[in-house]
């Protein structure tokens, strides 16, 4: 009996020495822990203060990382929205510039202040495009490459919290099985103690079943003592990673989410501003435009523009005059307007021998009128306006043959430069023929030379038709004169050169001198005008001898060539392009009928294959000219 009691009592003694031990090693872990463990001082962290909210720390940042992509989904939107307005702002502005036959209108200040504002919104378009490039560039980029980093970071964050949870568990389940065993083993163990105890105090046992109590007890107690032993050990290993885990290790995982979502909360702070520094950026250019938009809102000018309508459409005509009473009992029934076609002068003019009726006269002179003047119907300008712009009223017709030679006279002063530049060219090569060969240039030159010279003869024609508008009478072109004309039995018409001659019926005391109007005109062949002489178009190609239908008066006349000044030889070959010149080879001979008269034309005549006779201009400069004395 005594012998029982010394093994328990040395059990207790040894079961408390492994507890004071084990005391021992914790409370000399514990300062460790708290030094390893981040101060909370300064800052609050969700390593101490969240220690054990990990699943709502991962919904949360989840959900943060979500806002973000919202927020770049807005911007996405936005961006899209600030690149169509951009685009409907160009295309507005696109549809609304002023047609090019709308040109002429520029002129009025409120045009111009649409044009201005046309402008301005176009620029406005390209500041939304800059708003939109700049936000695509750099802050979606921005934010979508932050929110791809913060998915990876925590992502990572997360297993390494799930990995430590998990040798948590591991550990707790390690321990309830010690303390299990344990539990078990020490049940066991007082069971084996009362057995023996019991063993001992009957007296019908014999000595070996005592002992065998004895042996199977001390079996249990020494299991016990081991699986009491595992217990603590497992519960000190077990008490040390719990304070590791909750001091240490998921602190320092919650930490990394707290700066994670840190950086998200920052990271769209600074997007936002960043947002909002690229519209700044672009609001001084729009309150430009905007001023721009208002300055040219103020440029326009009500009364300018009204004046500039008059000076447009000012025709230069005078009011009309009363019209005369005219009482029918007291006219003279022989003033009644007769046909006059034997009054129709023709003036000597010089064409092939043979018989012309009076019809036929007529059509061969509205022939000379069309060649020498040029036809109004078919000399058209682009804009279908006659050649000369005798179609408009007089003022208007001044002013738009200005235009026409302030824009010839540029032509001009381009193509003089040109030619000046060529022949400084060509002057340098023939010095140093290794800087080039000056013939290269002698063709440019040449093209030059011809195309200078067209452009003379066409500003020189435009002056002519100016002086001729400046020479008109107001009080002749107005609609009363007109009028009266037409009640005295006048109908007249304008000539490419804005003269008026007789167009259907004359009297004879009012029939103009066409011979006289056509020797005034200057002379080219883009014109068709003669100084000295005049002929038929086409004299020797049968155009006098066409018949005339509708007439039945005739006459007969026989007229004459003009006698040539002289002859002239070809020394260059020159092709016609225009009404009133004549096409010639080089070496051709021909006969001079008329000489330059300053203008650079010189008028000739050549025999055809049908025994008539072709004359026209050709350039002075293209021909040498030898005169008879």
């Amino acid at each position: 009996m005594s012998f029982v009691l010394v093994a328990i009592e040395s059990a207790k003694v040894k079961w408390q020495t492994d507890q004071a031990k084990a005391a021992q090693q914790q409370k000399l872990a514990e300062p460790e822990n708290a030094a390893a463990a981040p101060s909370s001082n300064n800052k609050m962290s969700w390593g101490t203060e969240l220690w054990d909210q990990y699943d709502n720390l991962s919904i949360h940042t989840n959900k943060g990382i979500e806002v973000l992509d919202k927020y770049a989904n807005f911007l996405r939107d936005r961006v899209a929205i600030e690149t169509e307005y951009a685009g409907k702002l160009r295309r507005l502005v696109k549809n609304y510039q002023p047609k090019k036959k709308e040109e002429e209108d520029n002129e009025f200040t409120s045009r111009q202040a649409f044009r201005n504002l046309l402008k301005e919104v176009g620029d406005l378009a390209g500041q939304r495009e800059v708003v939109s490039e700049t936000l695509q560039l750099q802050i979606i980029q921005g934010v979508t490459l932050l929110s791809k980093t913060l998915r990876e970071d925590r992502k990572k964050c997360l297993n390494d919290g799930t990995m430590l949870q998990q040798t948590l568990s591991a550990q707790l389940s390690s321990l309830e099985r010690a303390k299990r065993n344990y539990d078990k083993a020490y049940r066991d163990s007082e069971k084996a103690v009362e057995n023996y105890k019991k063993a001992d105090m009957d007296f019908n046992l014999s000595r070996a079943e005592v002992e065998r109590y004895k042996n199977i007890m001390t079996s249990k107690i020494q299991q016990s003592d081991d699986a009491k032993n595992e217990y603590a050990n497992q519960l000190q290993k077990t008490n040390n990673l719990q304070q590791q885990h909750y001091g240490i290790l998921l602190p320092a995982v919650f930490n990394r989410l707290q700066e994670l979502d840190e950086k998200r909360t920052r990271g769209i702070r600074e997007f936002i501003i960043g947002a909002a520094d690229v519209e700044s950026s672009v609001a001084p250019i729009i309150a430009r435009c905007m001023e721009g938009i208002v300055k040219a809102g103020e440029s326009i000018n009500e009364t300018e523009d009204s004046l500039k309508v008059i000076e447009r459409y000012q025709s230069g005509f005078t009011p009309p005059t009363d019209i005369p009473f005219e009482d029918l009992s007291k006219m003279d029934p022989s003033a009644v307007p007769q046909s006059n076609y034997s009054s129709v002068p023709y003036n000597h003019l010089t064409i092939k021998s043979g018989t012309l009726t009076a019809a036929k006269l007529k059509k061969a002179r509205g022939g000379i009128l069309n060649s020498i003047f040029g036809s109004n119907k078919n000399s058209l300008t682009a804009d279908g306006q006659k050649e000369d712009f005798s179609d408009l009223p007089p003022n208007q017709q001044r002013k738009k043959l200005q235009a026409k030679i302030a824009e010839l006279q540029h032509k001009v002063d381009q193509e003089t430069n040109t030619r000046d530049g060529l022949m400084k060219m060509k002057i340098v090569y023939e010095a140093n023929s290794s800087l080039g060969n000056p013939m290269t240039v002698e063709g440019q030159l040449n093209e030059s030379e011809h195309e200078l010279e067209k452009l003379k003869v066409n500003l020189k024609k435009y002056q002519g038709f100016l002086d001729k508008a400046n020479q008109l009478q107001v009080a002749n072109n107005s609609p009363q004169s007109n009028r009266n004309q037409l009640q005295n039995g006048h109908r007249t018409s304008r000539h490419s050169n804005g003269s008026a001659s007789a167009d259907d019926h004359h009297d004879g005391d009012d029939q103009p001198d066409d011979a006289g109007s056509l020797s005034s005109s200057s002379a080219s062949p883009e014109s068709g005008l003669g100084t000295s002489h005049t002929s038929l178009p086409g004299s020797g190609q049968g155009s006098a001898n066409e018949n005339a239908t509708g007439e039945e008066t005739s006459y007969e006349t026989e007229v004459e060539l003009l006698q040539p000044l002289g002859t002239c030889r070809a020394l260059y070959p020159f092709e016609a392009t225009s009404e009133g010149s004549i096409p010639m080879n080089e070496g051709e001979e021909l006969q001079v009928i008329e000489n330059d008269q300053g203008d650079g034309w010189t008028r000739v005549r050549r025999a055809n294959n049908s025994n008539g006779w072709d004359e026209g201009f050709v350039p002075t400069s293209y021909i040498e000219c030898t005169l008879f004395a």
